[in-house]
């Protein structure tokens, strides 16, 4: 089955010991790349392969914009690498890119009121599919699970919301990831008020 066509980072800080997204990746054998903080680097790649592994440009963190107070004070958390993620996928020559929260335990699909497990890419490559047929879609991606129940009649995707978490990206749009917090609520909305389209898919 096919994998996804566009690459799939995932931003991870802290985590080297549970990489719950990536081992799950791994186990589907789905291709990814991790960004990761220079501190950690060695952390990480004593548990994931090396060749897997991008080191997140600090440039990123210092220009990171977070409209508030706080400065260098707190965590700017993972827009950072966020925003490296996407500029890495322009740089490769690709139109669109995946950023994943590091934390996600596995991927689903939902068919005659059974939820079952993607064992393969082809729930990627099928998002990306329906994608590619629009040209005025900025972002897409699946939902979380709790929020489509079994047993309960439900859309196959939900046009102009929010998407959180698991983000496939239209590279070309003029838009980075910004604030500390609810920054994927944020991107949504700055898409969504442009006249962009966002796809959730149940």
């Amino acid at each position: 089955m096919p994998n996804p066509r566009f690459p799939l980072y995932i931003p991870s800080k802290g985590r080297s010991d549970s990489r719950f997204t990536s081992k799950i990746l791994e186990w589907m054998e789905v291709p990814y790349r991790m960004v990761v903080e220079e501190s950690q680097f060695d952390d990480y790649a004593a548990v994931i392969d090396p060749k897997k592994l991008l080191i997140l440009d600090p440039e990123y963190q210092r220009n990171y914009v977070t409209e508030d107070e706080f400065g260098e004070t707190k965590s700017k958390g993972a827009g950072p690498a966020r925003n490296f993620a996407w500029d890495h996928s322009i740089d490769a020559g690709f139109d669109w890119h995946w950023v994943m929260d590091d934390n996600i335990r596995r991927f689903l699909r939902m068919n005659r009121n059974e939820e079952i497990s993607l064992a393969d890419g082809s729930g990627f490559f099928a998002m990306e599919e329906f994608c590619l047929r629009y040209r005025n879609i900025a972002m897409a991606g699946p939902n979380y699970e709790m929020f489509v129940p079994r047993k309960t009649k439900t859309a196959p995707f939900v046009a102009n919301t929010r998407i959180y978490s698991c983000n496939l990206i239209r590279n070309d749009t003029p838009y980075r990831w910004r604030l500390r917090m609810n920054e994927d609520t944020d991107l949504s909305l700055r898409m969504l008020k442009d006249g962009w389209c966002t796809v959730q898919f149940n």
